[in-house]
């Protein structure tokens, strides 16, 4: 086959056409740090069962009370101590009978049914527990958020600044640590009335101490990094350099301080409502009623199985979605 002589010339060469508005779009959808996070923590099958959870008693916390028609303070000593009964769910135990196999609603010619039974005033537990899961949950995420303000300012101004004054700020709280926080907490509610705003006061006290730990140690590492070093150089205001670049990059170590600081304050609330010196009546949290039922939990248990599987449900929900944004957020910290 003979080669052709002929020569390429401009007028034959034609240039593929090009638009300029589809040149720089991109082939797929482009990945942001949030949705590869959220691609993370859905794959993570404990932390998105734990968030499901969590979303889950809260829709009931807020809506629970009003599936019933009975409020969580109305007491009719004919109805105390009623065993829960469920219509079609008698075959898992829901169906009134008392530890003597005696349906106490036949017994007692009651036609309604409480669904978590009745407490010795004859309150329906299904509406206490509720409210009081919507009490606790209210302290504890309050609790937190002021524990979040209080930890980022200090422990960011400690460590951007440096000197002197972090030398004189952490001394304040090697002090704080120093002191049982258990007794803290327990002498500033005796010098208090006990309440919701008591107690979340008296969390807060050393409950910020360690979310300014996690901050001050995170911006000590960041503070000397490259691009930190330009943003001076080029005259960035403290402010800004605070703002723009250093919190950002620490929320993530936040976030998930976070997560684990509200189950904390959940404990801490019903262990101090166990003790007595949590909430008083007519308000319940879970602490209260897992302490009224464990006064009778040998004839009537179901006073402390409901509020028991609540709060044990919402605690090992928030720490496994803190152990879920921990991977999705920061997957160095995998192991």
């Amino acid at each position: 086959m003979k080669a052709s002589n002929q020569k390429v010339t401009e007028d034959l060469f034609v240039h593929a056409p090009l638009e300029s508005n589809k040149s720089e779009i991109l082939a797929g959808t482009p990945v942001t740090f949030k949705s590869e996070a959220w691609r993370r923590l859905k794959k993570n099958r404990g932390a998105f069962l734990g968030l499901i959870t969590i979303i889950l008693f809260s829709f009931m916390a807020l809506a629970g009370p009003f599936f019933s028609e009975n409020s969580h303070m109305d007491q009719d000593l004919a109805l105390s101590n009623l065993p829960p009964k469920i219509e079609g769910l008698e075959w898992l135990g829901f169906d009134g009978k008392d530890v003597n196999g005696k349906d106490q609603y036949e017994a007692r010619e009651i036609t309604r049914n409480f669904w978590f039974g009745t407490d010795e005033f004859g309150r329906d537990l299904w509406t206490r527990v509720w409210k009081a899961t919507q009490i606790s949950l209210f302290i504890a995420i309050i609790a937190a958020l002021l524990d979040l303000i209080i930890g980022v300012v200090y422990g960011g101004i400690s460590a951007f600044y440096g000197g002197r004054v972090d030398n004189g700020m952490q001394r304040i709280i090697e002090v704080l640590i120093g002191i049982p926080n258990l007794v803290v907490i327990i002498l500033f509610i005796l010098i208090l009335e006990p309440g919701i705003t008591s107690i979340i006061l008296a969390m807060v006290i050393t409950g910020w101490v360690g979310m300014a730990r996690v901050v001050r140690g995170k911006i000590l590492q960041l503070k000397g990094q490259e691009y930190i070093l330009a943003a001076r150089t080029l005259g960035t205001s403290n402010a800004k350099i605070i703002w723009k670049h250093l919190l950002p990059n620490v929320m993530g170590s936040i976030i998930i301080t976070l997560m684990f600081t509200i189950p904390t304050a959940i404990f801490f609330e019903a262990f101090l409502s166990f003790i007595g010196l949590g909430l008083q009546p007519p308000l319940a949290s879970l602490g209260v009623l897992i302490e009224d039922g464990y006064k009778s939990m040998r004839f009537f248990s179901y006073k402390l199985i409901f509020p028991a599987i609540v709060i044990s449900a919402v605690m090992i929900s928030f720490n496994l979605l803190g152990d879920g944004l921990r991977d999705a957020l920061d997957p160095k910290m995998r192991k």
